[in-house]
């Protein structure tokens, strides 16, 4: 089964080695056909605490590093385009 890999904003990195990352997902509500916003936060492994509050970055699923960690941060989106 493939590793997921989602996009978000980072949202705070006061902790060493980790980022929380929010990722926001849109859908169409199935009754009402409005458009919907939801958010969810991720906390993802930063092993070189190189990503900072405001980063967009991508994320993808490892096996758990912690008690909350089930994430790695895999790039910037800064320094790829």
């Amino acid at each position: 089964m493939p590793k997921r890999i989602l996009q978000g904003t980072v949202t705070s990195d006061a902790n060493a080695q980790t980022v929380t990352v929010l990722v926001e997902r849109r859908f169409t509500h199935p009754v009402l056909k409005k458009t919907i916003r939801k958010s969810k936060k991720y906390r993802a492994h930063d092993e070189a605490n190189s990503f900072k509050v405001g980063d967009t970055v991508r994320i993808i699923e490892c096996a758990p590093k912690s008690k909350t960690k089930r994430w790695e941060v895999l790039t910037s989106e800064t320094t790829e385009a």
